[in-house]
């Protein structure tokens, strides 16, 4: 079996994004009443939507997360990222190799909304290569770790999730891509610390680079990674 398509998640993957929204929402609960820390607000929240964690929020908070509260983490937010957001190292580069690879068969398939990923994207010069082919779990019923936004992606590119490959850098992003039939490949750098590898796998995810320089020479050697 050969892969026909490669399904890309957007923070951590394709864009360095998810420090400048994880401080945004670290100062933002701090001002609610709960205090984390940096390292345990990524822990707790990256890759996975906010509003989703409205009952711990809720919980530890002592007070309800409301649609204006959301509003203004998203604004907050959004400037953070106008001013920051860089593509991931290499990123821009892998793209391009294999959106060529698998003639333009590729699309970006994210938790976050649609406002921010296409901000991002622009910002980053990624655009080009997912423009029409973008796709937020916040417009489908279930968000991840469940595999609608994949198997939505897969669908509109007219390829059978079992035949994508799917990039993800969090275990609920490999948790999504796995329930959707793919094969998920995760990227760990450095920086995510020695236990995120294991913790990838653990999830699913069928092999693990940390460099996207390996991204963009795998398209050759994937079919060998799939029985």
């Amino acid at each position: 079996m050969t892969f026909e398509a490669v399904l890309f998640d957007c923070d951590g993957v394709l864009v360095d994004s998810e420090l400048i929204t994880n401080g945004v929402l670290r100062d933002m609960l701090e001002e609610q009443g709960w205090k984390l820390s940096p390292e345990e607000c990524m822990r707790t929240f990256v890759g996975k939507a906010v509003k989703d964690e409205r009952a711990l929020i809720e919980a530890r908070t002592g007070q309800p997360l409301t649609e204006e509260w959301l509003v203004r983490f998203r604004e907050r937010r959004n400037e953070g990222l106008v001013k920051r957001v860089k593509p991931i190292r290499g990123a821009v580069e892998a793209v391009a190799r294999i959106h060529e690879y698998f003639q333009g068969r590729i699309a970006c398939a994210s938790g976050a909304d649609r406002f921010k990923v296409e901000l991002q994207l622009e910002k980053c010069g990624l655009m080009p290569y997912f423009k029409g082919r973008i796709f937020s779990g916040h417009e489908l019923p279930r968000s991840k770790p469940a595999p609608d936004v994949y198997l939505a992606a897969a669908a509109a590119l007219g390829v059978p999730p079992e035949r994508c490959a799917v990039v993800e850098d969090t275990m609920t992003g490999v948790t999504a891509g796995v329930a959707a039939g793919a094969t998920v490949f995760g990227y760990s750098p450095p920086e995510a610390g020695h236990d995120a590898p294991g913790a990838l796998r653990a999830a699913g995810a069928v092999w693990i680079f940390d460099d996207m320089a390996q991204l963009a020479n795998a398209p050759f050697s994937w079919t060998s990674l799939r029985a």
